[in-house]
């Protein structure tokens, strides 16, 4: 055991390696082969313990970026920042303990049950961690299966959780030592039919082409939330918008480090030159508070401006709202604008320079479910983020492979506009056709369509990849569970 520990541990740390920016898809089949593996024959208390090995190695590689947001722009001192760290992983490393103590217990002792369960469970704890105290979902497994991964295919059925489901099982197949000719024909069934469902195109062009110019200002993280350098991105993105000229304009999550009625009206003027502009700026509300938004502006000939705008619906704890009971938390970080209120769950798309647009801001995008209530009205998706609290860092290209899934579970461009990257234009199947430079000033202006249509996750949301993960574990759950 004193072995297996220290394995499962690099196990889950070499994971990481499965998703963006690395991109070698096949790793967490075989990652989560040898955690299951492991898990044969373990008592409940054991598997638990591996799994929770297996997860802190997973997440301390893979979001211990958390560290520079904390430290380095949030001000809290180094021990402090670490200990949070630690903490928020060992927290995430529980959801795979769950998952391996819940097989130790239900385990059936055949290999195709046993794999079936595995893979349940283990879909399922990921859907858990989703959702529970507002959900992290970063890192589900179903992330590292974007394209060129045949499971791919599977996302607009499916979406990410049951990308994982799949990919869970296949690996599970292998560890549990099925029939090499039941192992030959599900791999061909499951990649055969990803590859072909690749091809399904279930969304259309919809309107005119739209010249789109998404701004990157890289604005430097620890200067934009200073008074004395507010000029610094008012002429920047000002500047930008003059000089990338589009029919749509678009800048990141609070760009302008103002609220939006305290913005000058001549930068207004300048960004709406030639065309309307999404702008990412925090509003006021009427009862006092400030929302994270998404605002459109269009020039309403000399009366102004017509305004519309979206408020970020589910936003970070500690990052932008303290959670109940932790208030405690902001007197160890200084992060700026961190009491947000959260907008209606049910906002209307943006009717924008002839499209309808279903903004998302920042880590909003890591919520399938809530991605798809604009739609099929929506047209288009935009996300307006600044990762700059996370540096230079895996986090930047996590994010865009995290926007790639959520394109083609729509079935929608996803454009992104970023402070610091990566700001990327995604295609309807997951493709990034376009791209700047991370840590790079510019514009990338692309041409794009909007799409309608309804793809299956679209309608169902995850209610498929669930009833799948408990069908999976049926067959043990009615079974009487063994003792620890």
């Amino acid at each position: 055991m004193k072995r297996r520990l220290p394995a499962a541990f690099l196990l889950g740390a070499a994971t990481v390696g499965g998703f963006e920016p690395f991109g070698l898809f096949p790793l967490p089949f075989v990652t989560l082969a040898l955690l299951f593996r492991l898990w044969r024959g373990a008592t409940p208390a054991r598997a638990a313990k591996l799994g929770f090995a297996w997860g802190l190695g997973f997440f301390l590689a893979g979001v211990s970026w958390v560290y520079v947001s904390l430290n380095v722009f949030g001000g809290m001192a180094p021990p402090l920042a670490a200990v949070a760290t630690l903490l928020f992983c060992a927290a995430l490393a529980g959801y795979p303990a769950m998952a391996g103590y819940a097989f130790a217990r239900l385990r059936a002792g055949s290999p195709g049950r046993d794999a079936t369960l595995a893979a349940g469970l283990w879909a399922g704890t990921e859907w858990l961690r989703g959702w529970l105290f507002t959900g992290f979902p970063w890192l589900s497994l179903g992330y590292s299966q974007t394209p060129p991964s045949p499971l791919a295919g599977f996302a607009p059925l499916l979406g990410s959780y049951g990308i994982g489901l799949l990919l869970a099982l296949v690996a599970a197949m292998f560890a549990f030592g099925l029939p090499r000719r039941r192992l030959a024909l599900a791999a061909v069934l499951v990649f055969g039919a990803g590859l072909l469902l690749r091809t399904v195109e279930w969304t259309t062009p919809v309107g005119e082409p739209l010249r789109v110019s998404l701004l990157q200002g890289n604005v430097p993280q620890g200067l934009k939330w200073d008074p004395q350098r507010l000029s610094l991105s008012l002429d920047t993105y000002a500047h930008l918008a003059q000089r990338y000229p589009a029919d749509l304009t678009v800048l990141p999550e609070t760009a302008i480090p103002l609220f939006f009625h305290e913005t000058p009206r001549a930068l207004l003027t300048d960004l709406t030159q030639h065309g309307p502009v999404l702008l990412g700026v925090a509003v006021r509300t009427t009862a006092g508070g400030y929302t994270n938004g998404a605002v459109a502006l269009a020039r309403d000939g000399d009366r102004g401006f017509d305004v519309q705008a979206y408020a970020k619906q589910h936003l970070v704890p500690f990052g932008e709202y303290a959670p109940p009971g932790f208030a405690w938390f902001f007197r160890f970080a200084s992060i700026p604008m961190s009491d947000f209120t959260a907008g209606p769950p049910d906002q209307r798309p943006l009717a924008v320079a002839g499209q309808k647009i279903a903004p998302n801001i920042c880590y909003e995008d890591l919520f399938g479910e809530e991605i798809i209530r604009a739609l099929p009205e929506a047209t288009l998706l935009i996300n307006l983020s600044n990762t700059a609290w996370f540096g230079d860092s895996l986090a930047q290209p996590q994010h865009l492979q995290i926007a790639r899934m959520r394109a083609m579970e729509t079935g929608r461009p996803m454009l992104r506009a970023t402070n610091t990257g990566m700001t990327a234009a995604v295609a309807p199947d997951g493709k990034v056709f376009a791209a700047l430079a991370p840590f790079s000033t510019g514009a990338l202006v692309v041409e794009i369509r909007g799409y309608g249509g309804v793809t299956p996750y679209v309608r169902y949301g995850n209610t498929a990849a669930l009833t799948l993960a408990l069908l999976a574990c049926l067959p043990c759950l009615r079974r009487r569970p063994r003792a620890a």
